[in-house]
């Protein structure tokens, strides 16, 4: 009989999770796969950081009217399971989104074949992939008590977050904060400092967060990125991120600072 393993099933971007019983969530934790495979689905396991081994595949229609299991979007399962399960499904969303668009080799066209967990080999030429990330960058950026709050135009919901870029090539993170700052907003940056970093896998990113102090330079909003902007003291804030983000963790960070002076 197989070990049980937890099953990260996915129809698109949204995850199968299972009740529990006493009213948590969690994803299935079965020997067999939860719902049935066709011949043409690829079942990965995967080795996460923590040890643990964990099986993920996609479905083509979601699963409805079942009594233990319902769809729960990537984003909206941050809200309802364990944090640690929410991070593998992330990571198992990270490897079906590279396995999907990675069907062909980039150099000679050739079919892709999996060479280990997380790689593949071109049959023809022999070329190997790995999944790849997307760096960005995201920073708070302070003037005594206040700070720049921005809404980028893509922002689903009304709310205000920092400003934030994808890293370019040839340069550093720090750049990077100092460049995406002069683009979308017109202003300097002195004491770029690193905060932390987040997986974020919508489709396939890492969030570096910086913290940095205003130099000089009026707000100039890059209209084709940002719809609005502006200085907001800690303790007037508008609607900002849910604490799924590290932008939160960043506005929640220094919020906590200035209040206790």
């Amino acid at each position: 009989m197989e070990e049980k393993k937890y099953w990260f099933v996915f129809c698109q971007d949204d995850l199968l999770t299972e009740e529990m019983g006493d009213g948590t969530w969690d994803v299935p934790f079965l020997e067999e796969p939860p719902i049935a495979l066709k011949p043409w689905t690829t079942v990965h396991e995967i080795t996460l950081p923590d040890g643990i081994t964990v099986k993920t595949y996609s479905i083509d229609a979601p699963v409805t009217n079942h009594p233990l299991y319902k769809m729960t979007g990537l984003r909206s399962s941050y809200n309802i399971l364990p944090h640690q399960q929410y991070l593998r499904a992330g990571k198992c969303a990270e490897i079906l989104y590279w396995d999907k668009t990675t069907k062909f080799c980039g150099v000679c066209g050739g079919p892709m074949k999996m060479h280990t967990e997380i790689s593949k080999r071109c049959t023809c030429c022999g070329k190997e992939v790995w999944p790849q990330l997307a760096t960005a960058v995201i920073c708070l950026i302070e003037r005594g008590d206040e700070a720049l709050l921005v809404r980028a135009r893509n922002f689903r919901h009304n709310f205000y977050g920092l400003v934030a870029g994808f890293v370019e090539t040839g340069e550093t993170l720090e750049e990077a904060v100092a460049r995406e700052a002069l683009e979308e907003t017109g202003i300097h940056l002195r004491d770029i400092h690193y905060f932390g970093s987040q997986p974020w896998p919508y489709p396939c990113g890492l969030m570096v967060g910086f913290t940095a102090t205003y130099e000089s330079g009026e707000i100039h909003l890059q209209r084709s990125e940002l719809s609005r902007g502006g200085w907001f003291r800690y303790d007037a804030l508008p609607q900002i991120p849910e604490k799924m983000s590290i932008a939160r963790q960043l506005i929640d960070h220094w919020v906590e600072t200035k209040r206790r002076g």
